[in-house]
């Protein structure tokens, strides 16, 4: 039995596989050049709300053109905006409100001022301060809302004697004394707001 020649086995190296790492910084640079590329063009084309200076403005102020004198030579007249001036604020003119929407603006406050008042009228010690805190925040909005000027002199009053009533009641609530007869006199001051308006 003759043996027949195997061939021979010979190990060959295995062709190494091509690197990418030149592909994936060249990707990585492509990325991060378009954002640079977006980021220059948003900054100098979005507005930045930026208010030109005074007498910067690219065309000609009519009131700087060169004006002759009796002489004849011509001298240019300094524009107004060329000087360094502070900007003039105009406020808007208070408008006198009307009843009605007087009305409308504080009869919220007031109504919540009597349902606050039947609160701490039923509430027992010291359960009935957080409401007249709120009270008393709602006083403060009654008195910095601007009344029609027919009422303002009585409208200011009112809403003073109300937070006096209220200081009132916090008192009578804290000594623990006096709480129903402090209650009808918060109540009386906002049934006087109510009628002076209207409600």
């Amino acid at each position: 039995m003759s043996e027949e020649p195997q061939p021979e086995l010979r190990w060959a190296p295995i062709p190494p596989k091509p690197s990418r790492k030149g592909r994936v910084w060249l990707m990585i640079g492509l990325v991060v050049a378009a954002l640079l590329i977006v980021g220059v063009l948003l900054f100098f084309l979005l507005p930045r709300g930026e208010t030109p200076e005074p007498g910067s403005s690219a065309s000609p102020s009519p009131s700087s053109s060169a004006t002759p004198t009796p002489s004849g030579s011509p001298i240019a007249s300094p524009s107004p905006s060329s000087e360094p001036t502070a900007p003039v604020e105009t406020v808007p003119p208070v408008t006198d409100p009307t009843i009605p929407a007087f009305q409308g603006q504080v009869s919220g406050w007031l109504g919540d001022a009597g349902r606050g008042l039947d609160i701490v009228a039923g509430a027992t010690g010291q359960d009935a301060l957080p409401v007249i805190d709120t009270l008393q925040e709602d006083a403060q909005r009654l008195s910095d809302a601007q009344p029609p000027a027919s009422i303002d002199q009585k409208w200011r009053d009112g809403v003073a004697a109300y937070s006096q009533s209220l200081t009132a009641l916090r008192s009578a609530v804290s000594a623990g004394s006096g709480v129903s007869s402090a209650v009808d006199a918060a109540r009386g001051s906002v049934q006087n707001l109510k009628s002076l308006v209207g409600l």
